[in-house]
């Protein structure tokens, strides 16, 4: 990732998956290990695949798949941390993919801010 980033933020989301999938290609092949691989892929994916079904949603299903794939960046991250403490990988990646989810789950917040139409209960 570093400090050069995509074009748009659909490429952007796939390079964060991408680069989780490689980084997880990387962990040593233990049981106790293979939670932490099942779900921080399905959480990485699922950042821009929810992204990419916002794009072709209602304007009232927009903001449910925006906060979808803002949650799901932040699943990330904790899963992400769970690797950086047990050290289960000795470089800067994990790091990186940290600040990466989180840097994602703040660009979504602000997508769902600045879009999201509220109903008169408060509600979206």
């Amino acid at each position: 990732m570093g400090k050069v980033y995509a074009s748009s933020l659909s490429e952007r989301l796939l390079r964060f998956a991408v680069e989780v999938i490689r980084l997880l290609g990387r962990i040593e092949k233990k049981k106790e290990y293979d939670v932490i691989k099942y779900q921080l892929s399905k959480a990485a994916t699922s950042v821009g695949a929810n992204y990419e079904e916002s794009q072709c949603t209602t304007r009232r299903e927009f903001p449910t798949k925006i906060r979808i794939s803002e949650r799901e960046a932040l699943e990330s991250k904790y899963w992400l941390r769970i690797i950086l403490d047990l050290e289960l990988l000795q470089d800067g990646k994990v790091k990186e993919l940290i600040h990466e989810s989180e840097e994602i789950a703040k660009i979504l917040k602000t997508i769902l801010r600045k879009t999201s139409i509220e109903k008169p209960d408060g509600d979206f």
